[in-house]
């Protein structure tokens, strides 16, 4: 008799950011508005001024407080090490200052292909997934594959249409594992209290929950790919099954130590 087949091993740990084995990518490429996120102005491309020479952020144990919200909440998806460990050799945009151009261009897609390889990684490791989990095993080996191009064939990539076909197979793969659960796909459900409403399994797909009251909420499996949990009080509630949730979305998000979260994440420091 054949024995049962070996679990799916969700190992994200490559998809997570490692500032020691990168060059300050997120600190130098975007551009920051002066807001309730950023408590400066920053063109793209320039060093934000508490940028260290190590390109550790000088303020990074108390960015909250001094006005930087924004940088707590941003996640490369582990974008940052590949460029610069892998696609360009460990040399960065300080000391060889004809790479910047190219390694600031780079960062957005590779980080859109890591957080397609995190969404693409856990669905072929969810039992229910069935059969779609093979179809997920082979869809991220393809996009891992193209993580290793050059920088000059990553910026080429069409990563549009790349993003259509994962968020197609997602999408089956989401209906499988929720079965009938409710479809609130881009719903607003911003400053909502939904603390009575029943989110088990619902289809919460690019919804719109900033502000919302979910306080020991039970959301189940449900799916929450793209959804918008800015300042959502998640205090209490059970988020610990949902499907396709990152760091980003926790972080930006009000918990405490009561609120469950899936072992892929980590619980944020400012939730106390």
């Amino acid at each position: 008799m054949p024995s049962d087949p070996l679990p799916v091993i969700d190992d994200r740990s490559h998809l997570r950011a490692d500032c020691s084995r990168c060059a300050g990518l997120c600190c130098v490429a975007p551009a920051f508005a002066a807001s309730a996120d950023f408590a400066i102005d920053k063109p793209a491309g320039t060093p934000c001024r508490h940028l260290a020479d190590d390109f550790r952020c000088g303020i990074h144990d108390r960015l909250r407080d001094e006005g930087f919200p924004g940088c707590t909440v941003f996640d490369c998806f582990g974008a940052g090490q590949r460029i610069t460990q892998q696609t360009f050799g460990g040399r960065s945009w300080r000391e060889t200052p004809e790479l910047a151009r190219a390694q600031f261009a780079v960062l957005p897609v590779m980080r859109q292909l890591h957080e397609m390889l995190w969404y693409l990684t856990e669905a072929r490791a969810l039992p229910a997934a069935g059969a779609l989990a093979g179809e997920a095993a082979r869809l991220r080996d393809d996009v891992e594959a193209l993580t290793r191009g050059t920088a000059d064939e990553l910026t080429g990539l069409d990563v549009g249409a790349l993003r259509a076909a994962v968020g197609e197979l997602l999408g089956r793969v989401s209906d499988r594992v929720r079965g009938r659960g409710r479809d609130r796909r881009g719903a607003d459900l911003m400053g909502r209290d939904l603390r009575r409403t029943d989110l088990r399994d619902a289809g919460l797909r690019g919804a719109y929950l900033i502000g919302a009251d979910l306080r020991g909420v039970d959301l189940g499996a449900a799916d929450l790919l793209g959804a918008d949990l800015r300042a959502a009080d998640v205090r209490g509630a059970d988020l610990g099954r949902c499907l396709f949730l990152t760091q980003p979305q926790v972080s930006a998000a009000r918990g405490d130590a009561a609120t469950r979260i899936p072992a892929a994440v980590h619980r944020p420091a400012h939730w106390g």
